[in-house]
């Protein structure tokens, strides 16, 4: 339904990454999106592997997410997935309680697409690259 409310009429997704500037893979991340957006916007038309890119809005957040983003990206990524976004986590209610104690347990670079609800950690292109490509084409 989510996606039904914000996906139709021509509207783009928006692409979330938590981003942590004086780290290198994050950095590596909002570059490679903000090229791959921008190549989208350029050309409209292909990638390298001949597939046609969806347009996007990239933003990048510095701080942490909120616990109700932190709620959706565990449910996402499911409970058991706790410790890949934070830290030592061993379920959601665990990586809440951590959250609030330390925000740098918060693993980042983090790329979410809150419309689909998909998750790229870490630096892994092709995972990102996978995300993107499956953000609904306009009609």
């Amino acid at each position: 339904m989510f996606k039904r409310l914000f996906g139709e009429h021509g509207a783009k997704d928006v692409l979330t990454v938590f981003h942590k500037p004086n780290n290198a893979a994050s950095n590596r991340v909002v570059t490679y999106l903000k090229q791959i957006s921008a190549n989208a916007k350029e050309t409209g038309t292909k990638d390298q592997a001949n597939q046609e890119h969806v347009e996007f809005n990239l933003d990048v957040q510095e701080g942490p997410p909120t616990g109700d983003q932190l709620n959706s990206l565990l449910e996402y990524v499911g409970s058991k997935n706790a410790g890949k976004l934070i830290v030592g986590a061993r379920d959601t209610s665990d990586a809440l309680a951590k959250l609030k104690e330390d925000a740098e347990l918060f693993q980042r670079p983090v790329v979410v697409d809150w419309h689909q609800g998909k998750v790229a950690i870490g630096d892994n292109q092709s995972e990102i690259l996978k995300l993107v490509k499956s953000i609904p084409k306009p009609e």
